[in-house]
């Protein structure tokens, strides 16, 4: 069965991947198609009246920004990038969007919210209930954003980041200077519009209820026609509903007239055997003029080899015939659509090319087809048939865009850093030698709660320290040494893998009439891994002698303990220049005695008495030359071998301020920490040095 860590780690990492994809495509489709996206913004702002009010470069430029957000925003969850910083952003703008849609969805001021642009569809309503399950999948990764689990390394970061949001920005901007990548309206390539525009036999008719209001002897009701009663009534009102909107097809607003509006010429030019040029201008008096000189030379073309060409706008007789006086053009106008112009190209103008209603190409003014005088006839082109896209290849290669760079250029980093690496270290050979000597050791950081907190306090503390490290894995061994009234209650908290546990002390007897002492035995069988032995204030207040600590030192071990044994020196015999003589004589007079495959269970914890709780500090350069020291008479009692495999912690006001600069010297290998470690987030401070 799940553990309630573990089911909360699953939702987490679930609801992450829920809420990063949806982001990942609903920036992605608006993004290659930022011109739809302004369209849809248009249609927002005026169902607020604000349409007049906005320039369109603005718009567009929201088009932009929106889809960069969202897309980006979807790629840092997926990776888990800024995990704190991302989840409190998507959370904030779900607390926006939601609500927004749920007026939308009251309201009805447009059709379709645009949330994943023409590639699918959603109500307003539908709309609301996505927003809703994202709601709830936002607030529970912002409650545990550290649990998501990363796909990259912390240092590779920056290049997902800085690439992602490069990626959409250019991805944007291409699409809008030529046209989408990706044509998800029923006028893409290879669509025949004319088909898309029937309505198959038998398919389901808009259905429609009528309402009669009649009046008798001053008293008025409503009656349908199943209820329609004598003719006592009389006749006051009626109102016509329609209750379904039966069939729409696909194309249900395309057409093309002549400007005086009295000719439809849809289904002559749809039926055309021929080629068909169509320029598509929904606004002509917005239309980019730039390239008007391609587009007559293509008109030119056309009546060489009797194609068709035809402008298609929105505007009015005074706007065409501006840019009849602008471009010198010849060509023929028909009104259409404005909507249904927008559908057809994301482009103004943009050409398409038809036969027999079939969409065979389209071009941006930014890209027209190279036909002149001397180009051969259509039919001898590529552009004589349908333009061959295949959707799958299409998205394979803008996945390919994104993901391989990214893999190159993270391999470039690791590559770069590893190599940078060993060029500084290999500078020193000895040095060189002596880092990886260093790890292959324990690097350790050891809580020692001495006598503080209460019971209750001890297991919040405890809590608090392991649902903080199983969210941040720690890169070193975590230890926590408590009261030994903790230990039973603290050992059904803490994850093993994560957490080892300890007593502060134990006695230097088996059993028997000691009353107030506790044995080794009893500390192992509350679940304890480790004991504190021979720290100082234990040797000063209690006067426990070398002797006592190797009774102690012996008992522990026998009971599969492993042992943190505390040396140091005093103010004075620091200031007599006797510390390594002091540290010697308490390892040989209490571990020196034990054998070689003993010793490996011991973990030193180098503690100079006179910075213990004082605020003083051992300079990094003279912890590290006491260390050297300590782990050069291991080697002369066991060997080089199991000096190098010894961990040796330093313990003496160490705070997350100083361990990364101790931690980094090549003999300190973490850090026994008194009061720093009654705080979690102090202690995590320290343990945090490692990374």
């Amino acid at each position: 069965m799940m553990s309630g860590r573990k089911i909360q780690w699953a939702c987490v990492n679930v609801c992450r991947m829920v809420v990063a994809l949806t982001f990942i495509l609903s920036g992605f489709v608006k993004a290659v198609d930022p011109l739809g996206t302004q369209y849809k913004i248009h249609d927002y702002l005026a169902a607020a009246g604000m349409a007049d009010i906005v320039p369109d470069v603005v718009t567009l430029g929201l088009s932009v920004l929106l889809a960069a957000v969202e897309f980006s925003m979807g790629v840092f969850l997926l990776f888990a990038i800024h995990r704190r910083t991302v989840s409190r952003l998507m959370l904030a703008f779900m607390v926006v969007m939601t609500p927004l849609t749920l007026w939308l969805a009251l309201t009805d001021p447009v059709k379709d919210c645009g949330c994943f642009g023409d590639a699918v569809v959603l109500t307003n309503w539908e709309t609301f209930a996505k927003n809703v399950v994202l709601l709830v999948c936002t607030f529970v990764i912002f409650r545990r954003p550290m649990m998501m689990v990363r796909f990259i390394s912390k240092t590779n970061q920056w290049i997902i980041l800085n690439y992602t949001v490069l990626f959409i920005l250019v991805s944007s901007v291409y699409c809008l200077y030529y046209l989408p990548v990706l044509d998800f309206r029923p006028y893409h390539v290879g669509a025949d519009i004319k088909k898309g525009m029937e309505i198959p036999d038998g398919a389901e008719q808009p259905q429609f209820e009528t309402t009669f209001i009649l009046e008798k002897n001053g008293t008025r009701k409503e009656f349908t026609v199943d209820n329609y009663p004598d003719s006592t009534w009389t006749f006051v009102d009626s109102k016509t509903v329609q209750t379904a909107a039966g069939y729409v097809p696909e194309i249900h607003d395309f057409y093309m007239q002549t400007l005086d509006g009295e000719e439809d010429v849809t289904d002559k030019i749809l039926d055309e055997e021929g080629y068909t040029f169509l320029l598509i201008s929904p606004h002509i008096e917005q239309a980019d003029d730039l390239n008007f000189g391609d587009i007559d030379v293509i008109y030119e073309y056309c009546m060489d080899h009797g194609y068709s060409f035809r402008c298609l706008t929105a505007s009015n007789e005074d706007a065409i015939q501006r840019w009849r006086d602008i471009t010198g053009a010849e060509y023929e106008f028909l009104h259409a659509d404005e909507t249904t112009l927008k559908t057809v190209i994301r482009s103004n103008p943009g050409l398409m090319l038809l036969k027999h209603g079939v969409v065979l190409w389209k071009w941006s003014h930014n890209d027209l087809p190279d036909l002149d005088e001397n180009a051969p006839r259509l039919e001898d082109t590529v552009y004589g048939t349908v333009k061959q896209e295949s959707f799958t290849e299409t998205v394979t290669e803008i996945v390919l865009w994104f993901m391989l760079p990214l893999l190159l250029l993270t391999f470039a980093d690791r590559m770069w850093a590893w190599t940078g690496w060993l060029r500084k270290k290999k500078n020193s050979n000895k040095r060189y030698q002596r880092l990886n000597k260093k790890n292959m050791r324990k690097k350790i950081v050891a809580g020692n709660w001495k006598m503080n907190m209460n019971l209750q306090e001890g297991v919040a503390l405890a809590k608090e320290l392991n649902e903080a490290l199983t969210a941040d894995k720690p890169n070193c061994d975590v230890i926590i040494c408590t009261p030994f009234i903790h230990l039973a209650s603290v050992a059904q908290i803490l994850d093993k893998d994560v957490i080892g546990l300890g007593a502060e002390n134990c006695a230097d007897k088996e059993k028997g009439a000691y009353t107030g002492e506790v044995s080794a035995e009893m500390v192992k069988s509350t679940g304890a891994q480790y004991v504190i032995l021979g720290h100082s204030e234990r040797r000063g207040y209690y006067g426990e002698t070398s002797e006592i600590l190797k009774e102690k030192t012996l008992l522990a071990l026998k009971n599969g303990l492993k042992v943190i044994f505390c040396i140091g020196e005093s103010l004075e015999e620091r200031e007599a220049n006797k510390q390594n003589e002091v540290v010697k004589a308490e390892l040989e007079g209490s571990v020196f005695n034990l054998t070689a495959e003993e010793f490996k269970n011991i973990v030193i914890a180098y503690e100079p008495i006179w910075a213990i709780g004082t605020g003083k500090t051992a300079t990094s350069e003279q912890a590290e030359e006491i260390h050297a020291y300590i782990r050069s008479i291991i080697a002369e009692k066991y060997g080089e071998d199991v000096a190098n495999e010894t961990s040796i912690l330093y313990g003496g006001s160490c705070k997350a301020s100083n361990a990364p600069e101790l931690f980094a010297k090549e003999d300190i290998d973490g850090g026994l920490i008194g009061g720093a470690s009654l705080k979690a987030t102090d202690f995590k401070g320290i343990i945090d040095a490692w990374k």
